[in-house]
């Protein structure tokens, strides 16, 4: 199996966009000691105050995690979910494709099976709602940049271009080698259309993947796709942040510098840090450092669009926009 590979070379020279970010977050967890605000102002208020910070700003950083594809429809359980998984939930009682993605198969074969459905549904077809694609329209014009933990490949499918992103936990789209001696990820687009033919899954008259009409398909993918290492034949992984064996290729380094670069050229200017969809997990990577540098910049604004878990520290309460709800209905109520 053929894998484009995607080289790490010598990084130490490039800012680190990615450690300063983290530690921006951790500063500002030990700054933000006086509670937090729900924001100030009624929702149209608020909208209204946001449309005109897009409009006014010299630049945008939109700040993304897992809320803003939920809002697209990538949902990981429901209707989804049985959809494309129905079989795998019925032998192995998996639930969702969360948790899915932990569960103890019985052989590689059934691994890669449901890793190939897994990364084609999340990866390699447009979200079912337009919500990204809105975003993109509403920041289009504008100088902006992306930071985001999500790995699903939405932003560019959209029309943001990949010098304005920086994808911090990985890529779908991405395998790594399970040695750790082997710092480059590889392509694996190639390999996820053979594993869902194989598999018996067809393509509808858009072109995607679809399940067949007698729902009859395979939980296992024949044993000489399960993908290996083209460069010493070990196993492959996938590029997902989950412990310090992630590979940081050469193109995560780029955008990384790229990062620090835009921070570093738009420092106290009007700047929007814009947070879209950020729970509680990875907070110091995007709604921390947003509350530092927002804190630490008298003309900047912070936003904070979120379902059930819009706030602002009360430090920056003047300086914030807080709007709860789905993401998506308040990117096309802000259009």
């Amino acid at each position: 199996m053929m894998f484009r590979k995607t080289m790490n070379r010598n990084n130490t020279e490039m800012p680190n966009g990615y450690l300063e970010t983290i530690q921006k977050g951790i500063a500002g967890v030990r700054r933000f000691s006086s509670g937090i605000s729900r924001g100030t102002g009624t929702r149209q208020e608020n909208l209204a105050r946001l449309r005109n910070e897009i409009k006014t700003a010299d630049a945008i950083v939109i700040g993304a995690g897992a809320g803003l594809s939920t809002a697209a429809g990538f949902t990981y359980s429901g209707e989804r979910f049985e959809k494309y998984f129905f079989d795998f939930a019925a032998r192995f009682g998996i639930q969702d494709m969360y948790s899915g993605g932990f569960y103890p198969f019985p052989d590689d074969e059934t691994r890669w099976a449901w890793w190939a459905r897994h990364i084609y549904f999340n990866r390699y077809v447009e979200a079912p709602k337009s919500v990204y694609r809105d975003l993109y329209d509403l920041v289009k014009d504008k100088d902006y940049f992306v930071i985001t933990t999500n790995v699903d490949h939405q932003f560019q499918t959209a029309g943001f271009h990949k010098k304005r992103l920086f994808y911090t936990q990985g890529d779908y789209g991405l395998f790594q080698s399970v040695n750790p001696q082997i710092q480059k990820t590889y392509n694996n687009e190639e390999w996820v259309m053979k594993a869902m033919e194989a598999q018996g899954f067809i393509r509808n008259e858009n072109g995607v993947f679809d399940v067949p009409a007698g729902r009859k398909l395979s939980m296992q993918i024949p044993t000489e796709l399960i993908p290996k290492c083209p460069d010493d034949g070990s196993d492959m992984t996938m590029n997902l942040r989950s412990d310090d064996s992630f590979v940081e290729d050469e193109g995560w380094h780029r955008a990384s510098a790229a990062y620090s670069d835009f921070l570093r050229r738009h420092d106290g200017l009007h700047v929007l840090f814009m947070e879209i969809g950020i729970g509680a997990n990875t907070p110091v990577i995007c709604k921390y450092p947003f509350w530092q540098m927002t804190n630490d910049n008298t003309n900047a604004v912070y936003a904070c669009l979120n379902y059930n878990e819009a706030y602002c520290p009360k430090q920056i309460e003047k300086q914030s926009v807080v709007i709860d709800g789905d993401s998506g209905n308040v990117i096309r109520q802000l259009l």
